[in-house]
């Protein structure tokens, strides 16, 4: 074989080899920061259905708040 083909078939051999390698990075890379999304989108979540659960405690409460009232008022409303 001549030189020029030898030369040929290794910058043809490392041309691949970069450009798997490349993807291969990139590729990983992505992933990674598809699992940071990801943990980012379920630390929201968690948080959206905390606050769910607030706003229910609260309903629940401010009705407890107005039963005793009421109760308070009819026990004013005797003496």
């Amino acid at each position: 074989m001549s030189d020029t083909v030898i030369v040929s078939l290794l910058s043809l051999v490392g041309t691949l080899g970069g450009t798997f390698g490349g993807i291969l990075v990139s590729n990983k890379l992505t992933n990674y920061r598809l699992e940071q999304l990801e943990n980012r989108v379920n630390k929201h979540n968690n948080l959206i259905e905390r606050t769910y659960k607030l706003e229910e405690d609260i309903k629940v409460h401010d009705e407890k708040i107005k039963v005793a009232n009421h109760r308070i008022d009819d026990l004013e409303k005797v003496n």
